[in-house]
């Protein structure tokens, strides 16, 4: 068998093991450690051991892949989302569920870390306003349902949100406990005494 015949047989391998699912994980693995301008065909290629014709066999171009890897990113978080204030009929235990889901979903945290950095970027913007506005209105449903009149709830809602970005900047520059870490379950446990009406300290109870 030729060289070529081998590689060809190669590339045909990998595109029936490889579904565009695998590459749309891979690309949300690399932008979560390197960010969005990290992603590129050929690098994720290497990363993933295999040749690029692969990637040309499920997606046209770098720029289709980041589309559905962000989709595929979007759509694990509005999973997430209806899990932790959704599925739980206590709005104070779903803003809790909310708080403490965080830690648990790293590669979701991180990629989104990396995506508001590159908000201005034509086809992250639009996924960070949606995904924004979907979290501020569960966010605010569930402070309503605990009392709260409806403007009132949405500044907590929008300060309860802006507290998570701000934890996800000074992530970004090492100023915070690490994820899933004793500390930074700490700082949760803190945050939901702050913001969750109601909500008591272990010393309290």
């Amino acid at each position: 068998m030729s060289a070529r015949a081998a590689a060809n047989g190669m590339e045909r391998n990998q595109r029936s093991t490889l579904s565009a699912a695998d590459w749309e994980r891979a690309a949300l693995e690399l932008i979560s450690e390197k960010g969005v301008q990290a992603l590129a065909v050929e690098p994720l290629a290497r990363r993933m051991g295999i040749t690029k014709g692969s990637f040309y066999w499920h997606f046209s171009s770098r720029e289709s892949l980041l589309e559905q890897a962000l989709q595929r990113w979007e759509d694990h978080d509005s999973r997430n989302l209806n899990r932790s204030l959704g599925e739980i009929k206590d709005p104070r235990e779903r803003l809790i569920s909310f708080f403490r889901r965080v830690g648990k979903e790293k590669l979701t945290h991180e990629v989104y870390s990396e995506l508001c950095a590159a908000a201005g970027h034509p086809q992250v913007e639009p996924v960070l306003e949606r995904v924004a506005n979907r979290r501020i209105a569960h966010l605010s449903a569930a402070f309503e349902e605990l009392g709260l009149p409806e403007t009132t709830a949405m500044h907590q809602a929008r300060l309860t949100y802006s507290v998570y970005l701000g934890f996800l900047q000074l992530q970004r520059q090492h100023q915070t406990p690490q994820l899933s870490s004793e500390a930074f379950d700490a700082y949760i446990e803190h945050v939901i005494q702050t913001l969750i009406p109601g909500v008591q300290s272990e010393s309290q109870r």
